[in-house]
């Protein structure tokens, strides 16, 4: 096993956190504005901020695209 596997698999607990209710406010959108923009339930995208719900990366993607913001400007570890 190589360095970088031994501290990936050490690294497992992580967990994918965002910023995307503060963003979404920022921007002005409510969660229904921003759920009916890329096609999910309003209940998605609170699960997703409240990081009950991971998203797929397509929906990451799409997230990205529909706010202008890179992913590790939405999306953080912890």
């Amino acid at each position: 096993m190589s360095e970088l596997d031994k501290n990936y698999s050490e690294d497992t607990n992580l967990e994918l956190k965002n910023h995307l209710k503060n963003i979404r406010i920022e921007l002005g959108f409510s969660q229904q504005q921003l759920a009916d923009m890329i096609g999910v339930s309003r209940n998605t995208i609170g699960s997703i901020e409240r990081c009950v719900f991971v998203p797929t990366a397509k929906l990451a993607l799409i997230l990205c695209i529909a706010l202008d913001k890179k992913f590790e400007e939405l999306f953080y570890f912890d």
